[in-house]
């Protein structure tokens, strides 16, 4: 089976695109939090990966022309952002102040649990710039002596954590405005959580569009102060 499916250059594609959409028809059946499509999929691809023996590569082999769409997908995040900007005009010290906080306890809380897990210099740049888009944090991880792939693996992870746990929390700490739903996502958990900002409304979106990239300019200068603490 292994060699038949190296064989299909699409295979990885395929395979994605119909665990997502049988993830999306169980969210549906079931409507629970936990049952995130996003997460669900992931986990369908992992077990039947083992399951078979298939190697990562055969898979990706096909699975990466997904990510063709990727620099579409992040440009058209600008639609609904321009679509609101009126609130961005209308709130700017709230905003940007909204998306500070969230970048500074990024910073915080990534130094304070290093110093208690002990961690050294590498490992603690590398978790550093966990809560913003991959392409700026791995730019950022190189740049300052980090491990990339980890960090990669570190976005990767706040961002399925956020998209699966966003609403859930804003429900918990009885979150309404929908800008500050919005910035929350968007700072602490970028693109995979501006999809879920998007699903819970249009301001939400737009919100946690603009947070992506104010997040991520603001964590290229937080990184070089915070870095230099441990």
């Amino acid at each position: 089976m292994k060699e038949l499916l190296m064989e299909s250059a699409y295979f990885g594609m395929v395979m994605t695109l119909l665990t997502y959409q049988i993830a999306l028809w169980i969210k549906k059946k079931v409507k629970l939090t936990i049952a995130n499509p996003l997460l669900m999929s992931v986990l369908m691809i992992v077990v039947f990966l083992l399951a078979f023996g298939i190697d990562y590569d055969v898979y990706n082999a096909g699975a990466k022309h997904i990510s063709v769409f990727l620099t579409p997908t992040t440009v058209a995040l600008a639609i609904p952002l321009y679509r609101q900007l009126h609130l961005l005009k209308k709130y700017p010290k709230a905003i940007l102040g909204g998306i500070t906080a969230g970048v500074l306890t990024a910073m915080v809380s990534i130094f304070l649990m290093s110093l208690a897990f002990g961690l050294n210099h590498e490992q603690y740049i590398t978790l550093l710039p966990k809560s913003i888009t991959t392409a700026i944090a791995m730019g950022i991880s190189e740049k300052m002596g980090g491990i990339v792939t980890i960090t990669v693996v570190s976005v990767c992870i706040t961002g399925v954590l956020g998209n699966v746990a966003a609403e859930a929390f804003c429900k918990l700490f009885k979150i309404q405005e929908p800008i500050a739903k919005g910035l929350a996502i968007g700072t602490s958990a970028h693109a995979l959580g501006t999809s879920k900002a998007m699903e819970i409304g249009k301001v939400e979106g737009a919100m946690s569009s603009l947070s992506i990239v104010v997040a991520g300019i603001m964590t290229v200068v937080a990184v070089s102060v915070f870095g230099m603490l441990i």
